[in-house]
């Protein structure tokens, strides 16, 4: 952290040019961040290696029944299949923008375009088929080509799951961030961009537009500048990226000129509205005479998707229960055996719309944990509405490995198979709590889930009011995209049993 106590305010600097000549054969060169080209190169060769790989198994697989391209020469097959089909995918990829930096590394934005790429694929090469009256081994074709997607998904998941590390472990393969508007306006788009190091935002300055007096006597976890040509700045700190924070982008004008100025120069210009916590499907740009204008959806809490959800839930619990059922047998062995009385605990919840419902769960504490809780009400670890100890003398050793390894929470399926729960949602929350006010009661318009956003995000490590930030996310912002997604990173939470105590 640094005070700001003292000041330097040079006169700003005007901009050198209103943009620049363009040509088909220049490109800007960025200045810092060029973690992205060995990323892409490596993204060119896994890409092209998978779908080379994708036609190999199938060949290997189905050319004994037929051998894929009938009367046709082997070594045109296999140039086909090994070469031209690979180089294909690669630049029907590069046509759906699958390797631009600015969709690698975050959000679904890179899946979308993989998936939409092998689409693309597929109706080439049925449409070539038919142009040319090629005869083709369905089984082949569709295997190399749904393998291929498939290797390409794995591949991608993998490089981003490297990458991330990358950032989080050294602080590299990332974009240095100039932030620029009013001090509180910079401060929290500094904690939000921060939250995660994965996502590879890294503030190294901000430039404020309200002047020095603002920040007086102030903590601040990077240099605060003004008065500067942004540009300038951006140069001296080894910025890549400059962020328009708040209010500062609401002036049409100086963003405009802003923006001019970074032609050519190889920085990014993002905006950071006031509008925070609002997913990107929400937020549509609508441009009238000239004027942009952000229009935000309302989020989707009815209609088919939610129906669709309900169904999903429903089938799921149900076969999961089906399946478990061995392993539900040995658990409740295991607590009997650990501990003499009943194998499932029950609590009362707030749900849906405020309605109470008891919760299925493992038992993993001491048959006496109600009564000696109110001697360790002193040595909470968290705080808001839950009580939690990492050293919690009133769970027995098996409880500790089933709290650990999310075992405990299985029998939930039965609340989610009743309706009462999701596979994904808020946690439920204990009904003896008292009322909801606020913020919180607008966890209230979903059913509690089994998995959620703050449970892949650092469960038990998260203070209350993180919790509830991102609970109320997901409630504004659902989906059944976005739940598949939960549902993928639970599995990774739960493997390295992180938070859960």
């Amino acid at each position: 952290m640094r005070h700001v106590d003292s000041f330097e305010i040079q006169p700003p600097t005007p901009p050198s040019h209103n943009g620049v000549p363009r040509s088909g054969w220049a490109r800007a060169r960025r200045r810092v961040s060029r973690w992205h080209r060995p990323y892409i190169a490596i993204l060119l060769l896994l890409d092209f290696g998978a779908a080379a790989l994708a036609s190999f198994l199938a060949v290997q697989i189905f050319e004994q029944a037929d051998s894929g391209f009938k009367n046709s020469p082997q070594v045109w097959f296999y140039t086909v299949a090994f070469l031209l089909l690979p180089l294909g995918w690669v630049l029907i990829l590069w046509g759906n923008r699958a390797y631009d930096r600015r969709y690698l590394g975050l959000g679904p934005d890179e899946y979308k375009r993989v998936i939409r790429s092998g689409v693309a694929v597929a109706a080439t090469v049925s449409f070539l088929a038919f142009a040319t009256v090629t005869s083709l081994s369905r089984w082949t074709v569709g295997f190399a080509l749904l393998g291929a997607l498939m290797l390409i998904l794995l591949g991608r998941m993998i490089a981003r799951g490297s990458l991330h590390a990358l950032r989080r472990r050294i602080g590299q393969a990332g974009h240095r961030m100039v932030l620029v508007g009013t001090l509180p306006e910079c401060l929290e788009v500094f904690t939000t961009v921060t939250r995660n190091p994965g996502v590879g935002l890294v503030p190294v300055a901000i430039h404020l537009t309200d002047g020095y007096a603002a920040a007086r006597g102030l903590e601040t976890p990077v240099p605060v500048y003004a008065g500067r040509d942004v540009l300038a700045l951006v140069r001296e700190v080894g910025g890549d990226t400059i962020a328009v924070c708040g209010s500062a982008s609401a002036e049409p004008g100086e963003l405009r000129r802003l923006a001019w100025q970074l032609e050519g120069s190889g920085v990014d210009l993002v905006v950071a509205p006031q509008l925070t916590d609002i997913a990107g499907p929400r937020v549509h740009i609508r441009p009238i005479e000239g004027l942009p204008l952000l229009h935000v959806e309302e989020p989707t809490l009815s209609g088919p998707a939610l129906l669709l959800k309900s169904l999903m839930d429903r089938v799921a619990s149900g076969l999961g229960l089906l399946l478990l059922s061995p392993l539900f047998l040995a658990v409740a062995l295991a607590i009997r055996i650990s501990d003499p009385g009943p194998v499932f605990f029950r609590q009362s919840r707030v749900g849906h719309e405020g309605r109470t419902f008891r919760v299925w769960k493992f038992r993993t504490m001491y048959v006496d944990a109600e009564e000696r809780l109110a001697g360790l009400v002193d040595q909470n670890e968290t705080d808001g509405m839950m009580f939690k100890m990492k050293q919690d003398p009133r769970v027995f050793p098996v409880g500790r490995f089933l709290r650990a390894s999310s075992l405990d929470e299985l029998p939930q399926l039965i609340n989610v198979l009743w309706g009462e729960m999701s596979l994904v949602g808020p946690r439920p929350l204990p009904a003896d709590d008292g009322d909801f006010l606020g913020d919180v009661r607008r966890r209230l318009l979903v059913r509690p889930g089994m998995t959620g956003l703050w449970q892949v995000s650092g469960r038990s490590d998260l203070s209350w009011d993180e919790a509830v930030r991102l609970d109320l996310y997901y409630v504004d912002n659902w989906s059944l995209a976005y739940d598949l997604s939960i549902l993928w990173r639970t599995v990774g939470v739960v493997l390295a049993s992180k938070g859960a105590y």
